[in-house]
């Protein structure tokens, strides 16, 4: 199912897997740079497929097998995407399942089209984090250069380093959501490491002061890193979503 694409509009061509089955269907949104072939997607969509239940997951423009480049995009590129996929694969309300970026994402379309949100689950989730990591973690050489060249390098685990635009900083202070009240009318729970050595666990403590939701938890699992893909890890996962699922068939959407 991974050679299945979407056309979108601009030229957009959007790689994703779609598994069909009941609702609410989960939905899963990488993290940045990362892509829809992750341990966590495919062990989710596993689990999915063995219960009957429906489960998309894809790569945003300039992932994986999508088309466009990474260096051209940008938080609101990638928010876009989301809600256009999900709205043209998937019926009725969603639980968001975002990981890292997608964490963030999640809630970008949390705010912008609720009524498409049954329930939210963050993995190691880093919103803002062009501003509050990339941007703060600069020093004044870098700053300077990324806004008179347009773009730097940061150093990734990857072979290659990451390219940061100018663009993705100032979209990204665009679409800021820890600034903010938010609300989240529908359960919400984050899972965290204490080990993660990108989201500090100020991260979902900052989210949680600020947002308005009648049923939001936090899990902080020991030793945990950021990848959170060890196999209890991902077992934590997996139940976090059918509690929600549980929760969700209780009290009704957005209750």
């Amino acid at each position: 199912m991974d050679g299945t694409f979407l056309d979108l509009p601009g030229g957009r061509r959007i790689a994703h897997a779609l598994t069909r089955g009941a609702g609410p269907g989960v939905v899963f949104l990488c993290g940045f740079h990362s892509d829809m072939t992750g341990t966590k997607a495919q062990f989710l969509e596993e689990r999915a497929r063995a219960r009957g239940r429906a489960f998309l997951r894809f790569d945003y423009t300039g992932h994986g097998a999508s088309s466009g480049e990474f260096a051209a995009g940008c938080i609101g590129d990638w928010a876009r995407d989301a809600a256009e996929t999900i709205a043209a694969l998937t019926e009725g309300p969603q639980i968001l399942v975002g990981s890292s970026m997608g964490g963030w994402i999640a809630l970008l379309l949390a705010r912008e089209m609720p009524e498409r949100v049954a329930g939210l689950v963050g993995i190691a989730a880093a919103p803002d984090f062009t501003e509050d990591s990339i941007w703060v973690g600069l020093d004044d050489a870098g700053r300077a250069r990324l806004l008179a060249e347009g773009a730097v390098e940061m150093p990734s685990d990857e072979d290659e380093p990451w390219p940061i635009t100018r663009r993705l900083i100032e979209d990204g202070r665009e679409r800021l959501v820890l600034r903010a009240p938010l609300a989240l009318p529908f359960p919400v729970r984050l899972l965290q490491g204490s080990a993660d050595a990108d989201v500090p666990i100020s991260v979902p403590l900052r989210l949680m002061a600020h947002a308005t939701s009648a049923d939001l938890r936090l899990t902080v699992v020991k030793d945990a890193d950021h990848r959170f893909s060890a196999p209890a890890n991902l077992d934590l996962i997996d139940r976090t979503i059918e509690e929600l699922v549980g929760t969700i068939s209780a009290d009704g959407p957005g209750e």
